[in-house]
Parts: C-alpha cells; structure tokens; sequence
C-alpha cells in the first residue's frame, strides 16, 4: 500500500499545477542526470510525451521542442537569442524563431560551407510536423554520418563532392535517346540515369530504372503517380580495406567521350587521391533482390566485394514473392507458388512456379541495399547491370497476383539460367504443349522463341517479343500469344497460318501491331486491383506432364555459351584504385 499512497499523494501535490510547470519540472530533473551520457530513460520517455501534447504556441517551447529533437538524434543544441543551432560534426542546422512560436527560417551548413536555406525543413516545422522533421534530420545525419576522426571526415567530405561533381558533369555528355519519352529516357537509357543533384538537406540521387509501361503519360503529361521509381543515392561509408579515393576531378577539361560513348578520364598518375579506410557507396532504394550472379558481377566491376555478412540468401522468386505480399503469404524454398492473375475479358491465368526448379544454388539471391565502389567510372556499369537484374524482376513479379480457385489456362514458369526464363502451356484446342523461352539479355534486349510440333514461325517470335518488351508483362504476353495460336487451330498448323496476315503486313508492323494489340490489356491489368484470395491447386500430374513435355520441347535450352552482356577488360582505372593490402577478384 505504501508506493500506492506516494502516488495517491504526488497526485494531489501536482493536480493544481499547469502543465507548464510540469514541463519545467521533467527538464530540471534532466538536467541533473547523474551520467550526461546516459540520461534517465523513464525521465527522457515522459518529456517526449509531454512535447507531443503539448502546444507550441510560443517561443520557448519550440525551443524546448527542438531541443528534444536533438538530443534525440544525438545532436548538439545551443540557443542565441531567437536562433537554435543543432550540431553535427560535419554540418549544422540554424532555425530561426519568432515570437510567437513560429518558424521564420530554416538553414543548413556543411562544414566549410555557408548556411543555404532548406524550404523542406522550414515548411516541415511551419506545419510542426515535428515527426516527419525528426525523420528528415536522421536521413541528414545518415548523409553526413562520415566514419573517422575529425581529419578522415573532412577529406572523405571533399572526397564525394568531388565524385558528385564528376557525375553531374558526365550526365550532361551528349547521347543518342532511345525513346521518345524525355523522362524515362533519362532514366532507363542515361549514363548516369536521371541524376538529382546533392543539396545540403539531401544527397546526390540518380533515378535508373521505370518499368516502360509505368511511365505512359497521362493527359497533364506527368509520369502516373502509381509509377516506382529505383533510385541510388550516392554517399561513402567505412571499408575494412584501405582505396585510393580521388579529392579532385578525374575527368578532362571539356570533359571528352572516347569512340565508344564511353566518358573519358584522366590517367592516374594525374589525379590527386588520398589512401582511405572506406569507399563510395550507392545506397539502393529500394532494396533490390540480386540474383548470386549479378551480385559477383556487381563486384568484378568494381574490384570491392560486397560484404556477404549483410545480405540474407534465398530463392530469388521468394525474395520476389516476399516483395509483392509484403512479406504475407510466404511459402517454403521447396513449395510450388501458384498464382491466379486476372486479365482484360475475365480471362485468368494462373502460373505455377515450381519450388524445387527454384530453390536451386544457381537461383538464389540477396536483397542488396548498398553497392561499394571507388571511382565515377564505375556508376554506368553498375546501373546497366542493376536495370537488367529489374528487368527480370519486372517479368517474373508480373506472373503474382491474388490467388483464385478457378482459373481458365494453366502456365509454368522455370529457370533456364540466370538471364532467361521458360513459359509451358497447352496449345489452344489440342493435346501438345508449347513453351515460351523468354531470354532477358540486357534491360533493352528481350527476345523471345517458341518451341513446339509447327511452331517455327520467326516472325511469330519477332511480334511476341515487340509484345513483351512494350507491356514488360509476362501474362499479357501469352495472352496476346494464346489469341495468335487459336487462330491457326482450324487449319493445319504451318509457317504460313501463323504469320501475320497480307492485311497486317500491309498496314502495320510487328512494332506496331504489338503496341495496339497490348495498350488496352495494359490499362485493364493494371486497373485489376485484386481477386479474392482462396485456396487453389493443380494436381502435381499435370505440372509433373508439362515439365516432362517441356524438357522433350527444349532440347537446345542451354546448349549454347552464355554471352557476357558486361564485357569489361581489366586494365585502366579499375583494379589500381586499390591499395595492395586488399586481396582482390580477379575482373571479367
């Protein structure tokens, strides 16, 4: 009863007091902390859920505000007047206060640098939204969160302003444009993809990869805002091994493009670098799952391994799976995953993606968030390769969608190696079955062949990989390839009844016979919001008689050398950008 009374009495002690006072009380109480270091956790906790119901109507309390702010993010507070300065050991943020509780403005300074006004911070605040302005302040520090003493931190600092300046300066190269959208063109086909310039609230960032049909234009000729963005922002963190890190511009004056397109840089006997415990790094956003191959190419590019210990291996169409339920739903490396997607005219497909096929070594991958390397020349081969891995990734998440227990045509989707996939279906009105290889080169370079008894037809081939390489959707795909074979089922399936027919070849191309046929299954797909989710199960008969089938169909899938898209010949600026303390892979 004793501890219930001294409450019972702080209770009437405290009931007339204001809020104001209480305030006042929790602060003292901090401020006499025994360890400054570690300040009273239950004292800290109560103050933070004083300020979120308290209102800040004046001066002093949104000092208190900001203060509590800082401390949170471990940030130093000093208060002049009607200015509050929240330090960093490479920047500072000033706020400017009027007397009524107000904000007039916001700066920040790095070091070195003057203050620059941030309109983000300063509505954020106007607005107190002090949240989301405590979220925007960690993203700050993880910019500036430079590892090292004091001297280390200035010269990585000067270190990646010099890299920023140099790929601002290579994304301004001249090059040919692929595709009439200015936008996505920029971002899927740019050297540098769509390159947001570093700001003192924010770092470097380059968009590098759109789907396609994401970036379709609507009537105010703005990207849709369903559209997702991967972007990379561009900062350095702390290397086990010590890289020669440039602390002035690599690149000639003019910058020059070599006969290839490729930017030229200067040799390194030119160019002033400093021996540093760290490395550039493109902080994925976001995340991307990597299958094992891209991510030892990811490396060889660069000559920097990417620590394993942070990534966590699985199947790369569980990681896949595991993005599009939001991590609901997940099933075992070894058990089918079945999926019913709903298409334009009340068609649904439903796709079968074999766990054992998979589950295999050569499938597996990581989620990777943050890619280590040492020179700007890196940047364009890094964002090709991670445009390819996305464009797989695009195909192969367009088969999930809600499961359903009825469904009209079945398909299997299996590996056939790191770049390429196989589709196996039954022929419209027949017994046989036929299979789609569909071959991912590059991000640009999708091709498509059909196997089967009298599917021979190349210029089949040709319209269906226009078709997946304008929808990037493997479901619209073979639908579009579904309808084109049951025109043939009437007559004898032959060369002649599967091509286009004198109409066609007389008034469009395959090009653009594929983008009328896919522009309205395009809009109806991604209008489909979802299907009712129930159990659904094909018997493992079937799928064991398509697998067998296809294996009979395919005896050409991977008989062939696979043919590097990244040749990289490893001479240059690449592997010397090491010191050699670190022990490094040998390049393509």
């Amino acid at each position: 009863m004793k501890p219930q009374s001294i409450i019972s009495n702080l209770h009437l002690k405290f009931a007339e007091k204001t809020w104001n006072e209480t305030f006042q009380l929790v602060r003292r109480c901090m401020d006499k902390s025994r360890d400054e270091s570690n300040p009273c956790e239950p004292l800290v906790r109560s103050l933070e859920r004083l300020q979120e119901v308290f209102n800040v109507s004046s001066m002093n309390t949104m000092k208190s505000r900001l203060e509590v702010i800082a401390k949170q993010q471990g940030m130093g507070f000093h208060i002049t007047e009607a200015t509050c300065y929240l330090t960093a050991d490479l920047f500072y943020l000033e706020v400017v206060l009027l007397p009524s509780g107000g904000v007039e403005e916001v700066k920040v300074a790095p070091h070195g640098g003057a203050p620059v006004p941030s309109e983000s911070l300063l509505q954020l605040l106007r607005s107190k939204h002090f949240a989301e302005f405590s979220m925007k302040l960690a993203a700050l520090l993880t910019q500036y969160n430079i590892p090292g003493d004091n001297e280390m931190k200035l010269k990585l600092f000067a270190s990646l302003q010099c890299l920023w300046k140099d790929l601002q300066q290579m994304s301004h190269l001249l090059r040919v444009s692929k595709d009439s959208e200015s936008q996505v063109d920029m971002i899927n086909n740019g050297r540098i993809g769509c390159l947001i310039p570093g700001k003192e609230d924010s770092p470097l960032t380059i968009q590098f990869y759109i789907n396609p049909t994401d970036g379709i234009k609507t009537s105010d000729l703005q990207i849709t805002v369903h559209s997702v963005v991967q972007a990379a922002q561009v900062t350095v963190g702390v290397s086990e091994v010590t890289h020669k890190l440039q602390v002035a511009s690599v690149l000639p004056q003019p910058p020059q493009l070599d006969p290839q397109g490729s930017p030229v840089f200067l040799p390194l006997g030119e160019v002033p670098y400093e021996t540093l415990p760290a490395c550039f790094l493109l902080r994925v956003q976001p995340a991307i799952p990597v299958s094992l191959v891209f991510v030892n190419k990811l490396s060889q590019i660069t000559a920097v391994t990417i620590p394993d210990v942070d990534l966590q291996w699985a199947p790369l169409s569980k990681l896949l799976m595991r993005r599009h339920a939001n991590g609901h739903g997940e099933t075992s490396d070894e058990q089918d995953a079945i999926f019913t997607v709903p298409l334009p005219g009340g068609v649904l497909h439903s796709y079968v993606l074999p766990g054992a096929a998979w589950g295999t070594p050569s499938q597996r991958g990581a989620e990777v968030d943050s890619i280590p390397f040492t020179h700007p020349a890196h940047v364009p081969a890094l964002l090709e390769l991670l445009r390819h891995q996305c464009a797989i990734n695009t195909l192969l998440t367009s088969c999930f969608a809600s499961q359903c227990s009825v469904c009209d045509l079945h398909f299997e989707v299996l590996p056939e190696s790191e770049t390429s996939f196989s589709v196996t279906f039954h022929r419209p009105h027949t017994d046989s079955l036929a299979v789609l290889l569909v071959n991912v080169s590059d991000s640009h370079q999708i091709t498509c062949r059909l196997f089967g008894a009298g599917l021979e037809d190349r210029s089949v081939e040709e319209y269906i990989s226009t078709v997946v390489k304008r929808c990037m959707s493997i479901p619209v795909t073979l639908r579009t390839l579904y309808s084109k074979l049951e025109e043939v089922t009437s007559a004898p399936l032959s060369p002649s009844r599967l091509a286009p027919t004198e109409a066609e070849n007389d008034h469009s191309s395959p090009s653009s016979t594929a983008v009328t046929d896919t522009n309205n299954a395009l809009t109806a797909v991604s209008q489909s919001a979802s299907v009712p989710e129930h159990s659904f199960s094909v018997p493992s008969s079937a799928r064991y008689a398509m697998s067998v089938a296809k294996s009979e169909l395919l005896p050409e899938i991977n008989t062939s050398p696979a043919i590097n898209p990244y040749p990289f010949n490893p001479v240059g600026v690449f592997p010397h950008w090491m010191s050699n303390n670190g022990q490094l892979s040998e390049l393509i």
